[in-house]
């Protein structure tokens, strides 16, 4: 009973969803003046955390090569700053399902964003700042700096594809300041003074505060921070003998850093953190074992259990080879790798050697990434269903029950085959900024298009405006969503024409997500469209290019071709698309020479939903094609304060007789549709 309320009692906890007002000490402000806590120069981007009235995170572009240079030589942390620009509020998502960065930054206790256009720093002499800017000059001048980074300062700079596999493996808590560093540096320290102090409680305090030094070098990390009061909360149990369960200790911690701040609930580090920590000290009996590889099977296993629900949150999708890979990677990382690192900055001949294990793991982790047949996707649920998970794992575990474990599994395997029972067909046009992404996906998972992917054109080519970090809409954006809805793979890319913010992360998704077959347009191919099709070569995808129509699920998509035109945009696939009555046309970036063509050689005529041609130009949507075709509803995809002043003032106005939706103001915007019905809902409605 017993071990049941304290089941119960957490899975309260995990219900804690803060609902809060933010109160805040800025408002309109042009200048903020505060101390540089840290910063990144990336390209030709400049982006700093400042201390001033309040935590912000501030954002500047170099104006040129020598600008750049000159703060990459002179900025340190610590410094005083002047900043004028803009102040803004954070977005929240702009497309559904996905984690939502206003509110990992509220997780920080940062509520704003600054703009700046001018800037101008005093050098500052603190000593505290001036030993952590030896430090990073100390650790930069490594060959190891990156993983050196990890393991001493909690910053991850790893390259994209490492950083992915770690995630996929799950074994990205291996290098997290976690409790493990902790429990090592609090042992050596120990160890130490105590030969010099025979007083404990001088040595307690002499640990508490090289505990606090490590927090502000770690900008007190939410990790760090709860592995440290665990520490001292533990040690103060300890020497006045307090008779408390270390779990009711534990809970005490999280409420205790929720009522400093409700929106850690938010940040996934606190999620897995406290989550695993509590069951590892709540099971501690059952993973008693003299066998060190015993005992690292049982915590393996149990960890992952754990922290499935939260894995399903975050990522969607689950690797069951987790704990195996963990048993693997584990004796590797933290009794090899970490130490050999860490040492590797006071006893230099160790760094060669570090480089070679450090090598030896992202290749060993590449290739495990590369298995897949036991990783499964889960779409995006309630939270009541993750915490009824929680619930399970927790009871399964204390009372051994196989019928428990069976339940579990049945559920998950209903969850992963949720689609099946979806009634709904659903068109998304997502968010991708200045760009088109369009997806469809048929009820009972009988299908899933998706219509061109976006992609960010590179409009300088001088390498030192080019960030070493690049943006991915398809890692941020495309493929995470697909997972959130339960999509595994898609049936078809379409890819409308050759314009980068149409197909310029194609081959990104064509190597990163499986999809069937790839259809392309009419006409000549540019070199990024070639680039595509020699991808899809060496990967045996089936494409094809001059379809007529496409049949799905009793459905029609009939492509409209006129003629080969001597412009990318006109030579556009246009989709007309008839599901249970409803009509949707999808113009790519087709213009008015092409409107004129279709309706001479298509009957056309109320058009229910219709994707706007190129974005809202006035190339696009004249006056004669908007009133012969009568739509009802117009989606416009449109990047927020984009550079071409899209959706120009006069397509707006022959589109007044419409409804319209654009994702700049809507974000992505979701039609569900069955045979009696449709809903339209948007990302911020």
């Amino acid at each position: 009973m017993k071990k049941l309320k304290i089941v119960l009692l957490f899975s309260i906890l995990l219900i804690r969803i803060p609902m809060i007002s933010v109160s805040s000490n800025y408002s309109n402000e042009t200048e903020i003046y505060g101390i540089i806590t840290d910063y990144k120069i990336d390209g030709n981007q400049l982006t700093m955390q400042i201390k001033a009235k309040e935590k912000i995170i501030v954002t500047y572009y170099f104006n040129s090569e020598t600008e750049k240079k000159y703060y990459q030589k002179n900025l340190n942390l610590g410094f005083e700053i002047l900043c004028q620009g803009t102040l803004m509020k954070p977005d929240d998502n702009r497309n559904f399902y996905l984690s939502n960065y206003r509110k990992y930054l509220m997780s920080k206790k940062i509520y704003w964003k600054f703009q700046a256009n001018k800037l101008k720093y005093y050098p500052r002499k603190n000593l505290l700042y001036l030993i952590k800017n030896h430090l990073l000059e100390t650790i930069e001048k490594r060959s190891n700096s990156e993983y050196l980074k990890l393991f001493i300062l909690g910053q991850n700079t790893l390259d994209e594809e490492i950083k992915k596999s770690y995630q996929y493996n799950g074994i990205s808590h291996l290098f997290a300041i976690s409790g493990m560093h902790i429990v090592i540096l609090t042992f050596v320290l120990t160890k130490l003074f105590q030969r010099i102090f025979k007083n404990e409680s001088i040595v307690f305090m002499i640990i508490i505060f090289t505990l606090w030094f490590y927090l502000f070098l770690t900008n007190y990390t939410i990790s760090v921070l709860r592995a440290v009061l665990f520490y001292f909360i533990f040690s103060i149990k300890k020497i006045f003998s307090f008779s408390i369960s270390n779990v009711i200790l534990a809970v005490f911690i999280l409420l205790l850093l929720l009522n400093i701040n409700p929106y850690y609930i938010y940040d996934v580090g606190f999620l897995y953190s406290f989550t695993i920590s509590i069951g590892l000290i709540y099971f501690k009996e059952l993973l008693r074992e003299e066998n060190y590889f015993k005992s690292l099977i049982k915590t393996s296993t149990i960890s992952f259990l754990i922290g499935l629900p939260i894995t399903i949150y975050v990522a969607n999708q689950i690797n069951f080879l987790s704990p195996i890979f963990n048993l693997l990677f584990v004796p590797i990382v933290s009794l090899v790798i970490f130490p050999i690192s860490v040492l590797s900055l006071v006893i230099t001949f160790l760094i060669p050697i570090d480089n070679f294990l450090i090598n030896l793991l992202e290749n060993l982790s590449l290739l495990c990434s590369k298995i897949n047949l036991f990783t499964f996707s889960f779409q995006t649920v309630p939270i009541i269903i993750l915490i009824i998970y929680e619930l399970l794992i927790f009871m399964m575990i204390s009372f051994k029950n196989k019928l428990l474990f069976f339940f579990l599994m049945v559920i998950l395997i209903i969850h992963h085959c949720w689609n099946l029972l979806n009634p709904y067909t659903r068109v998304t046009m997502l968010d991708v900024g200045q760009g088109d992404s369009i997806l469809i996906q048929f009820a009972h998972n009988k299908g899933n298009i998706l219509i061109d992917t976006g992609g960010i054109p590179t409009y300088s080519k001088e390498k030192w405006k080019i960030k070493k970090h690049k943006y991915s809409i398809v890692n941020s954006i495309t493929i995470p969503y697909l997972k959130s809805i339960g999509v595994h793979k898609l049936n078809y890319l379409i890819i409308t024409h050759g314009d980068y913010d149409h197909m310029g992360e194609s081959i990104h998704l064509v190597e990163n997500f499986k999809i069937e077959n790839v259809i392309l347009n009419c006409g000549s191919y540019n070199e990024l469209e070639q680039k595509l099709i020699d991808t899809l070569d060496k990967k045996t995808i089936s494409y094809y290019s001059c379809i007529k129509e496409l049949d799905i699920d009793k459905s029609q998509l009939q492509f409209l071709y006129t003629k080969e035109y001597d412009n990318e945009n006109d030579n556009s696939n246009v989709i007309y698309f008839n599901y249970n009555n409803y009509k949707f046309l999808f113009m790519g970036d087709a213009g008015v020479d092409k409107e004129t063509d279709i309706l001479e050689k298509y009957t056309l005529s109320n058009i229910d939903f219709l994707k706007v041609g190129h974005h809202g130009s006035d190339t696009s949507s004249n006056k004669g094609f908007i009133d012969s075709i009568q739509p009802k509803y117009s989606l416009i995809s449109v990047g927020k304060n984009n550079r071409y002043g899209h959706p120009k003032e006069i397509v707006l106005k022959n589109l007044d007789s419409t409804k319209i939706y654009r994702t700049d103001q809507d974000g992505a915007i979701e039609i569900k549709l069955n045979k009696k019905e449709y809903q339209i809902k948007t990302c911020h409605s």
